[in-house]
Order: structure tokens, then C-alpha cells, then sequence
């Protein structure tokens, strides 16, 4: 058993898993900000509803993060030491500036945003969560830093054999980080689009479905009243609003996406030119992007690769902004990086068995290639129904979703579309610096770099990693079951689900805030 293949495997699954509740904690919470600062300017009970009910479902996802993101950072140390080592003294700052953030100033103010309802004044109470939020967002900013450091090396010199960081300000403003940390911001703000459209759609229809709403002959919706708490009037208007507010933060997210991800292609170009190339499967140096190309199972060579469908012009649009340029490929690149990084591993025991072994800087290419279309496509969906929902609900007062099951099905299956997109560019993001775990800088050192085959843990067996592995995997599979059983379960409940007074006093309920001497705790249970 092979200790790097399993920690790798190890590393891959958790931080996706985890990954999976990041962007919906940075994009939903945003959301929610914005409904509850609506419901203190307006005193509304519609955005007073919106505020609770979606900040419920932002609460399971943010507990179920945190939990999942702890694991993340013990990995350094047990099975990636000698990644450690090399990074440490440059990963110091930001993880430390992350670990502040995340764990007192959002963990504080969403403990405050918690015990606050009734408590604190609304304007006070609606800046708690202003506040977290806003702690989650430069929380990311510092993870995306020592990232972006890992794929673009700045303000640091060797000193003993490791990187030594000299300029802070180069490292937190290392242009790596600045395009990718809006790329990977935007891409939580589509994911909370679409997650507000998947269950806004399944409700409206289920209140189609049961009858509360019908369709009058002149196709206006009549809204209907259940009668029972949370299937009421403004029950409707929760669901509408959240339906197209949903709709239009999902293409604020898709077209901040398109355009940031733009400017890293460029930047990758420059730095990690045979990342794009991998991306492409473009084997000679050329200016067409390929839309679909087959080749032989795990294919590492260019003979095994045949482009079926390609647009003229568009990779050196991508590259440079012009349709003429051509953009370097493989079989052009490959020399340029033996000469420059070496053609076989340094004989050194930390390399293990791999010592003195042949180095392919290209990495594999079946996952970049389709990691890389996975982004835009998955995202590309979900945009199109961005685009229907507005359609559809176009005429305020007027439309409703259509009485069709399997289109309420697929809005919820479409929540995941986003979800995907975002996996896939990381992991596009990340395979495709292989075999760096540290990718070098084209116009820096070229010494400050790291092979993935000396990042491991040298004493670690691989049948230690792999019971860690298949632990770890355990625990996460009880911990997915557990947030998607309460996402379900609040979601079928609906608004009463944060609203107990709803269902307790559904008839005396009024537009201010309740005065029921309920539990403190019980929003967030």
C-alpha cells in the first residue's frame, strides 16, 4: 500500500466533503443578511419568515462545516508533515488570521445572532450576523492566500532548505489570490442562488399540488389560505420572493464566475502552463478550444488523444484577449519544464521509492480536461434556469410554478448543479498542479518548489493512512445523512420549522416581534 496514492485519496475526500458546506455557509449567509436587514427597515413579517427560515437551514450547514473543516487542518500534521515543514513558516499568517476569524469573531457573532431575537435590537441583532458573515468572507480570503500560494510562490527566499517568508504584503496580495478568492466568492453566491430556487420551486409547487393555490382561467394565480400555520397567505409571498431573488442572485454568481474565471485562465497561462494544456488535451501549440475529445483510458500521451469538436480561436481569447496567439502545448512544454525543474526525482530517502524515478510534469489528464468543462457546464445549467425561473414568475401577482412534478423534481435536483461546478474547479484546481504540491514560479526561484512524492509523512505506514482514511470516510458518510436528514426535514416543515409561533398562535400572530416566553434556544434547535 502506497502511503502518498492513500493520503492523497485521504486528503481528496475530506476536504471535498467539507468543501461541499463552504460555499452554501458563504453564499446562503449573504442571503440571509439581506432579508434580515429587510425585515428591520420594513418591520415586514415576509422578510421576518424569509430571515428565520432560511437562516435555519444556514445554521445546520454552518455547524456541519465547521465540524468538517477541523479535520482539515490535524491532516497537516499527520500525514502531510514534511508539507508542513516546507509551508509552515509561510502558512503561519494566514492560518492563524483564518483560525481567529472562523472560530471567535463568526463563531461569537453568530452566538450573538442566536440568543439575540427579542433580546437585542434589530438593528443590533441583524449586524451580528452581518458580522459573522463577513468573518466567514475573510476567513476564506486568508485559506484562499495560502492556497494561492501553493500554486504561485511570492515574498519569500530559501533559507536551509525552506521558504522563509520576507514579504508579507506580497504573499497577501499575491495575484493568484486576488482573482481567485472573487472567483471562488461568486461561486458560493450561485450555489445559495440555486439553493433558494431548488426549495422555493418544491414548495410553491407542493402548494399547487395540495390545492392551497390554484390557476384562474385568465392564468392568474389565485393564492389560497390552508388555514393552518405556514400555508397561509404570506406563506406564498416567502416562496415567490425567494423563488426570484434566488433566480437573480444565481446569475449574479454565474456571471461573477464566468468573468473572474476568465481572468484566471489568463493568469494560469503564465504560471501553470501545462495545467491549461492538460485542460485542453492540446498536445501542439494552437489557438482553438476543444469543446469534446476522446482518448484511451487514463491516456498520458498526446497519440492517444483525437479533439472531435473545437472552436478556432477561442483558447487564445481565453489566453491573451485575441483569436490569433497561439497557447503552448504539451508536446512543447514538456521540455521546457525537464530543463528548468529536472527529468528525475532528486535520489534523496525522502522520496521514498520513488527516488531517482522519472518525473512526468503532466498531470492526468482525463481530470483536468473534464474537471475543467465541468465548471462551466454545470454552471452554464443552472444559469439557464435562472433565466426560466424569471420567465416564468415574470408577471408580480400573476404567476406561480407550473403544476409539474417532474420539474419540481429537477429544480431539486438542480440545487446540486452548482455544488458540482465548484468541486470540479477545485479539483481541477488542484490535480492539475501535480506532481507540485508546491507548483514553482516561472519568474522566481526555481528552488522554491515541492514535489508531492516528498510531502508525505515519513513515518506513517500506508495501512495506517488507509485506516484513518476509511475512518474518516465513516464518520463524514453519518455526518452527510445527518445535514441532509435535517435540511429535508426543515424544509418539509417549512417556515413553522423556525416559526414555532406559527403553529402555536397562527391566529394572533402580528408583524412585530413575538412575545412568547419560548426557550432562548429554540431557533436554533
Amino acid at each position: 500500500m502506497d502511503p502518498l496514492e492513500i493520503a492523497r485519496w485521504q486528503f481528496g475526500i475530506t476536504t471535498v466533503y467539507h468543501f461541499m458546506m463552504v460555499p452554501l455557509t458563504l453564499g446562503l449567509g449573504a442571503v440571509v443578511v439581506f432579508f434580515n436587514l429587510m425585515y428591520v427597515k420594513t418591520r415586514s413579517d415576509q422578510w421576518k419568515r424569509m430571515t428565520k427560515f432560511w437562516g435555519k437551514l444556514y445554521l445546520i450547514n454552518f455547524i456541519m462545516g465547521v465540524a468538517t473543516g477541523l479535520v482539515q487542518e490535524f491532516q497537516f500534521g499527520m500525514a502531510w508533515s514534511e508539507y508542513s515543514r516546507f509551508v509552515g513558516d509561510v502558512f503561519g499568517a494566514p492560518l492563524a488570521m483564518e483560525g481567529l476569524l472562523a472560530f471567535f469573531v463568526e463563531s461569537t457573532f453568530i452566538g450573538l445572532w442566536i440568543f439575540g431575537w427579542n433580546k437585542l435590537k434589530p438593528k443590533i441583532h441583524a449586524l451580528c450576523l452581518l458580522g459573522a458573515v463577513c468573518a466567514s468572507w475573510f476567513s476564506a480570503y486568508f485559506i484562499i492566500v495560502a492556497n494561492s500560494w501553493m500554486q504561485h510562490p511570492v515574498g519569500v527566499e530559501m533559507v536551509d532548505g525552506r521558504p522563509v517568508m520576507t514579504d508579507a504584503w506580497a504573499v497577501f496580495t499575491n495575484n493568484t489570490a486576488l482573482v481567485a478568492v472573487p472567483h471562488t466568492l461568486f461561486g458560493a453566491v450561485q450555489v445559495a442562488g440555486s439553493f433558494l430556487v431548488g426549495i422555493a420551486w418544491y414548495k410553491l409547487y407542493k402548494r399547487r399540488a395540495d390545492g392551497v393555490d390554484t390557476v384562474g382561467e385568465n392564468g392568474k394565480v389565485i393564492v389560497g389560505d390552508a388555514g393552518v400555520g405556514g400555508r397561509d397567505r404570506a406563506d406564498f409571498k416567502v416562496w415567490f420572493n425567494s423563488l426570484r431573488i434566488g433566480a437573480v442572485v444565481g446569475l449574479i454568481g454565474f456571471f461573477g464566475t464566468a468573468f473572474t474565471g476568465h481572468m484566471q485562465a489568463q493568469l494560469m497561462i503564465q504560471q501553470q502552463p501545462m495545467k491549461m494544456a492538460a485542460a485542453e488535451a492540446a498536445c501542439h501549440d494552437g489557438t482553438a478550444f476543444s469543446l469534446f475529445s476522446i482518448s484511451n483510458p487514463g491516456a498520458q500521451n498526446c497519440d492517444d488523444v483525437q479533439a472531435v469538436v473545437e472552436i478556432p480561436g477561442l483558447l487564445s481569447f481565453l489566453a491573451h484577449d485575441n483569436f490569433t496567439t497561439d497557447v503552448p502545448g504539451i508536446v512543447s512544454l514538456m521540455p521546457q519544464y525537464q530543463e528548468q525543474y529536472g527529468t528525475h526525482l532528486p535520489d534523496d530517502p525522502m522520496y521514498g521509492e520513488r527516488a531517482g524515478q522519472e518525473i512526468n510534469y503532466l498531470p492526468l489528464m482525463e481530470v483536468t480536461y473534464y474537471g475543467f468543462r465541468g465548471m462551466f457546464t454545470l454552471g452554464g445549467i443552472a444559469m439557464l434556469s435562472y433565466f426560466y425561473v424569471l420567465w416564468v414568475t415574470r408577471k408580480k401577482g400573476q404567476g406561480t410554478v407550473p403544476e409539474i412534478k417532474w420539474l419540481s423534481n429537477l429544480a431539486i435536483v438542480g440545487i446540486l448543479a452548482p455544488f458540482g461546478a465548484n468541486v470540479a474547479g477545485w479539483v481541477f484546481t488542484e490535480m492539475g498542479r501535480q506532481p507540485f504540491v508546491v507548483a514553482p514560479n516561472p519568474d522566481g526561484n526555481p528552488a522554491i518548489k515541492m514535489f508531492t512524492a516528498a510531502a508525505v509523512s515519513p513515518g506513517v505506514s500506508g495501512g495506517e493512512i488507509l485506516f484513518s482514511l476509511i475512518a474518516l470516510t465513516a464518520v463524514y458518510g453519518v455526518l452527510m445523512v445527518a445535514e441532509l436528514y435535517l435540511l429535508a426535514k426543515y424544509v418539509k416543515a417549512g417556515v413553522p420549522a423556525a416559526m414555532a409561533e406559527l403553529v402555536e398562535n397562527p391566529h394572533n400572530h402580528t408583524h412585530d416581534e413575538d412575545h412568547t416566553d419560548r426557550d432562548v434556544l429554540a431557533f436554533a434547535y
